[in-house]
């Protein structure tokens, strides 16, 4: 997972035809850790989609843009879209099967 700034994000949005997804997060949140240990490994079985992460302390435009309310989350996006959202992380497996649906 590569860390990303907000206005290297907003570039990719504005400028990206494919999918990718971006891991919210904040670095003293113990269950943004831990989310991030599983976005590792389901993002590793799926090597064609990038995973980006942003610390959200430095990303004000960002919440307020797609008004991101709790960390930790992950957002899908697709020719400059948001098309899904996760907030509730429970395992690889359900991080696996939402970054599937870059694919649909």
């Amino acid at each position: 997972m590569t860390e990303i700034t907000e206005e290297e994000w907003f570039q990719k949005v504005n400028a990206s035809e494919d999918a990718f997804a971006v891991f919210l997060y904040t670095p003293f949140c113990g269950t943004c850790k831990l989310a991030g240990r599983m976005l590792e490994i389901a993002s590793e079985a799926l090597p064609g989609l990038p995973v980006y992460r942003c610390n959200l302390n430095f990303a004000p435009m960002a919440v307020s843009r797609w008004r991101i309310a709790t960390v930790p989350c992950v957002l899908l996006f697709d020719k400059g879209q948001c098309t899904r959202r996760l907030n509730r992380i429970e395992s690889a497996d359900t991080l696996y099967r939402f970054l599937m649906q870059a694919k649909e």
